[in-house]
């Protein structure tokens, strides 16, 4: 079951009301920021949205940018660049390690 090994955080278990009183970020809004690509909330088989933790921490984080003046099309833009960022920092993290372990190796 893909449940099992999906990391607690990431479960989808509010419903829209739910995550929009958490959130302070009406449902019409959650609905628009999903039709955006900002958020990509779970579904069940009958098509209901369950938004995760992951996805209110996700959504404060919007709600700050809001706040802050940036607009939709800015907010994707950010976010896209911060999981570009992520990931890069993860593959620099896997490089030196493999060049740690060469140095090891090559110090034996």
């Amino acid at each position: 079951m893909a449940e099992e090994s999906t990391p607690r955080s990431r479960l989808g278990v509010y419903g829209i009301s739910v995550a929009s009183e958490l959130s302070g970020i009406d449902p019409q809004t959650l609905r628009l920021y999903e039709r955006r690509g900002l958020l990509t909330p779970a579904r069940t088989g009958g098509g209901t949205r369950r938004y995760s933790d992951d996805d209110l921490v996700l959504l404060q984080h919007i709600g700050e940018l809001v706040a802050a003046g940036v607009n939709i099309a800015g907010i994707a833009r950010i976010l896209q660049l911060e999981a570009d960022n992520l990931r890069l920092e993860h593959a620099n993290a896997g490089l030196r390690a493999e060049l740690d372990e060469a140095a090891v190796g090559a110090s034996d």
